[in-house]
């Protein structure tokens, strides 16, 4: 399996803390299955600042550390990054990492309660220089959970989005739970990713979160995003189904 968003590298955000603990992270992500993970460490966010470059070498040395440990398992260098008006210069500056070094897909990261205004002009400008803003875990964010449009809109025009796997396992809650179900059934996300952090409270749980993913949608939802996730780190154009709004639950009332 791939995973396209983890913060594994040591020492960076709010991952592990030392390299010990990655190689922890790393082990268990060996027990899930997992081959490859691209690395997506805080970057422009309000408590983190990791520049391209200083991830560049992260990875190397975190790599070089795995094949030491013989942890079969390859990290790839990206940022998770928090939206800012400057994306597409920094980018030019080679601060902004897209997901893979010759992919056009960009890891996208909103404030948990907000989007901010300037949102639609910023993704139609970085379409038209050819990216592909991916939404980072929107089963997360307030705003799209009351007005679950906004995002249909988005996805409508081309932005791709990611879920966690623990929104969809129910470890977040039977309400985050409900509306990652909602954005599956709809064609509102693409990708399943861990975002995992440590061993237990943020952990992968991405093989489990594919099995509940067969036992609500069958075998061919598996395989689809299974093989985004490869076609994406080969640089391909990922499967994308016609999004649909989100259904609403119809009130009942009683006379």
């Amino acid at each position: 399996m791939i995973d396209i968003h983890c913060h594994i590298l040591p020492g960076v955000d709010d991952g592990p803390s030392t390299l010990a603990e990655s190689l922890e992270l790393a082990r268990l992500a060996e027990s899930e299955g997992i081959t490859k993970i691209i690395a997506t460490p805080h970057h422009q966010h309000p408590m983190f600042e990791n520049s391209g470059p200083s991830i560049l070498r992260k990875v190397e040395e975190l790599n070089e550390a795995f094949e030491q440990a013989n942890i079969n398992l390859t990290v790839i260098p990206s940022q998770e990054i928090r939206i800012h008006g400057e994306v597409i210069q920094n980018m030019e500056l080679g601060d902004v990492l897209p997901l893979t070094p010759q992919s056009s897909y960009l890891l996208v990261e909103f404030p948990s309660n907000g989007i901010p205004h300037y949102t639609t002009r910023l993704f139609y400008d970085l379409q038209m220089k050819g990216y592909t803003p991916i939404i980072a875990h929107p089963e997360r964010n307030k705003v799209f959970v009351e007005k679950p449009d906004l995002l249909y809109d988005m996805v409508k025009t081309g932005v791709l989005t990611q879920v966690t796997a623990s929104s969809l396992t129910g470890h977040l809650g039977k309400k985050v739970k409900k509306f990652t179900e909602q954005l599956i059934d709809a064609n509102l996300t693409h990708f399943i990713a861990s975002d995992a952090h440590n061993l237990n409270e943020r952990p992968f749980r991405l093989r489990e979160a594919y099995s509940v993913l067969e036992d609500g949608f069958g075998f061919d939802a598996v395989y689809q995003y299974k093989e985004n996730a490869e076609l994406l780190l080969d640089t391909h154009y990922v499967q994308v189904l016609p999004p649909e709004p989100v259904k609403k639950r119809k009130r009942l009332y009683f006379f």
